[in-house]
């Protein structure tokens, strides 16, 4: 899956690569920043999606689409589709361009709007990649895990960058018996999650 990258997924990647590393430096204003996840999380995301059980697959906060790049592998691979979620318009349309030059809309549904008004029709969810804004987490959570099949996996990022904003929604999943948790040290710290 990694070994032979699509050069026009290949090129992508490196372009919001890049991207993202300008933003940084410069201090981008923080609506505008991609903050997209790092390589490894990426692979890492690509692995959970390509061994996730049939079903629907959702990623809320696309930002420019770097990380939906990644499980789109696995959406080819398997034959499956990604639904991903972004709700600012500028983000939304660089989503947009990803998709379309890295020759992945076939398998990448972009969706412009707030994905909190939108879970409720989504029902037998594998997969998920939760990157929105930390504070809504929570209901996030609390909308998908009872659509989610048996089995079904679910990651959310920054828990360790996040760590003090994030801890009362860790501790809240860690003690929620209708998944089995753990918190994984790569990139800015991944939960993840398996529906039981």
């Amino acid at each position: 899956m990694f070994h032979a990258l699509p050069e026009p997924i290949r090129r992508r990647m490196e372009f919001l690569e890049d991207l993202d590393r300008k933003h940084r430096a410069e201090g981008a204003d923080k609506s505008l920043r991609l903050r997209q996840v790092p390589p490894e999380t990426g692979k890492f995301l690509a692995i959970l999606a390509a061994g996730a059980p049939k079903g629907a697959y959702l990623e809320i906060g696309t930002s420019g689409g770097y990380s939906a790049l990644w499980i789109a592998l696995a959406c080819k691979q398997l034959g499956r589709k990604l639904t991903t979620f972004e709700v600012l318009e500028e983000k939304a349309l660089l989503a947009a361009k990803t998709f379309k030059l890295a020759e992945v809309e076939d398998v990448v549904e972009l969706v412009k709007g707030d994905a909190r008004k939108l879970l409720h029709n989504y029902t037998d969810v594998s997969f998920c990649f939760l990157d929105a804004e930390k504070e809504h987490y929570d209901e996030c959570y609390d909308l998908l895990i009872p659509n989610m099949v048996p089995g079904g996996i679910l990651a959310a990022d920054n828990v360790i960058s996040h760590e003090k904003v994030l801890a009362g929604f860790v501790e809240k999943v860690m003690a929620d018996d209708r998944v089995a948790a753990v918190t994984v040290p790569v990139g800015r710290g991944v939960l993840l999650c398996r529906k039981t």
